[in-house]
């Protein structure tokens, strides 16, 4: 594919802008989403880090990178750099979100390193597992997609506002409307008798817009610009995890709840994020605070992510689980 192809309506790689001298964290960056974030973030000239559990695989898409680079952006300045023998701005940290106090060392091995930290991308997650506890036991969904995220954002804060202007991209998912049970009930993440994996992943969801609003509301004023977005139904390992088994009545159900959405391809996914990201829209509208949908639109939020109380009783929560969790 060669970079003209890569156009999908409202946003296209040829509109990311120059990245030089930008420094971007991108989570799960070695397959899916996240690749083709990284793809899209370091062939316009971004330094990237790439938080990965395993740096073998992180390794793997590094050179990987190279070839694509190469191949789909050939007469970029980055491509000729490559030409030349020379090597993409990229490297690995290692992230365990599922482990609350390794994911905060991991946070303070980016921070030592002295890097700046212009962008950065919460991408990485879980969906559909079936019931287990993560290293701090608690629900996995809820430990890997939102708590991890959590620690590692609030770890790089100053960073991210020593380098403003900067950008906190949070992924979430449309299935952040489909709960265990009527209500966001904090009191019922662990236990194991209350929804299904996929309603637990849409409360992990739910929570991703619930820290992304309550984050952005206290950085108003300032240059950092925290938003959530909808990447869309998006063809990827995690995916066709979930959906390539048999699906449950329950499950069956959810995803007739969104009859329209069709899979796209990871680098037509990854728009939407990369637009929140790299576009000069975010600090020319002031954009902090919304909601995006593919490719890079804007949408309503339901009640629940809306509420502020809400919001406010998932920060409390979380930070009480932190200090517990990683105190030990």
């Amino acid at each position: 594919m060669t970079e003209s192809s890569n156009t999908v309506s409202n946003y296209s790689y040829e509109e990311i802008p120059d990245l030089s001298g930008k420094y971007a964290l991108v989570t799960g960056a070695n397959q899916g989403l996240g690749y083709s974030t990284t793809l899209g973030l370091v062939s316009h000239g971004a330094h990237v880090t790439m938080a990965c559990r395993t740096e073998a695989k992180a390794n793997e898409a590094i050179e990987q990178l190279h070839k694509d680079v190469a191949e789909k952006y050939p007469h970029s300045k980055v491509a000729a750099q490559i030409a030349k023998g020379h090597r993409l701005p990229l490297d690995f940290l290692k992230l365990d979100l599922n482990d609350l106090k390794k994911t905060q060392e991991s946070a303070q091995e980016y921070l030592s390193r002295g890097l700046p930290l212009h962008i950065l991308i919460n991408n990485s997650g879980i969906a559909g597992e079936p019931w287990r506890l993560s290293a701090d036991g608690i629900e996995s969904h809820f430990a890997v997609n939102h708590l991890g995220h959590f620690v590692f954002t609030l770890a790089l804060l100053d960073r991210l506002k020593e380098s403003q202007p900067s950008r906190v991209v949070i992924v979430s998912s449309l299935i952040y409307t489909v709960l265990p049970s009527d209500t966001f009930d904090l009191a019922t993440i662990n236990d194991e008798a209350v929804g299904i994996p996929m309603s637990r992943y849409g409360r992990s969801k739910l929570a991703n817009i619930l820290f992304s609003n309550a984050l952005a509301r206290r950085l108003v004023g300032s240059q950092v610009r925290v938003n959530s977005i909808h990447p869309g139904m998006v063809d990827t390992g995690m995916a066709r995890r979930v959906l390539g088994g048999h699906i449950d009545e329950e499950t069956a159900a959810i995803f007739a709840r969104f009859p329209t959405a069709s899979f796209v391809t990871p680098e037509h996914g990854a728009l939407t994020q990369l637009y929140i990201a790299t576009s000069p829209d975010v600090v020319e509208k002031d954009i902090r605070g919304r909601f995006f949908v593919p490719t890079a639109e804007e949408q309503e939020l339901n009640s629940n992510a809306l509420d502020v109380n809400l919001q406010e009783e998932l920060w409390a929560y979380s930070e009480e689980v932190v200090k517990v969790k990683t105190q030990k």
